[in-house]
């Protein structure tokens, strides 16, 4: 669970070394049947810092935890990119997108963590 909680750290670090911003961490680990225990999401405002910000939490989770992916979804577009670390899915939207898919909503029963933007 510490490894997790370390991954969850590093991962923020990540979006926000690129100004990722709205991070919310949905804590699932109380929630039955779910596919991973966290899910962070974000956003970019454009394509190309949703690209930046998957490259950043990529990049810092290989070399602080030596932890990749196991499958990274919608970088042809950069709308919405999924990046599935096991035990925690990572979300980075753009904004329109985000709001269209309002997975905060769907996962309204997990304990919901608003990390506050760094500018």
């Amino acid at each position: 669970m510490e490894e997790t909680r370390q991954l969850v750290e590093t991962i923020t670090q990540g979006i926000q070394e690129k100004k990722g911003s709205n991070i919310v961490i949905a804590d699932l680990t109380n929630i039955e049947g779910t596919i991973c225990k966290y899910f962070i999401i974000c956003q970019g405002n454009s394509p190309a810092q949703v690209e930046a910000i998957t490259e950043s939490v990529g990049d810092m989770a290989r070399e602080q935890l030596s932890e990749k992916p196991s499958a990274i979804a919608g970088l042809e577009n950069a709308q919405w990119v999924a990046m599935d670390y096991a035990d925690v899915l990572v979300h980075i939207f753009l904004p329109d997108v985000r709001e269209f898919y309002d997975l905060e909503h769907l996962w309204a029963d997990a304990k919901l963590t608003h990390i506050p933007d760094l500018d």
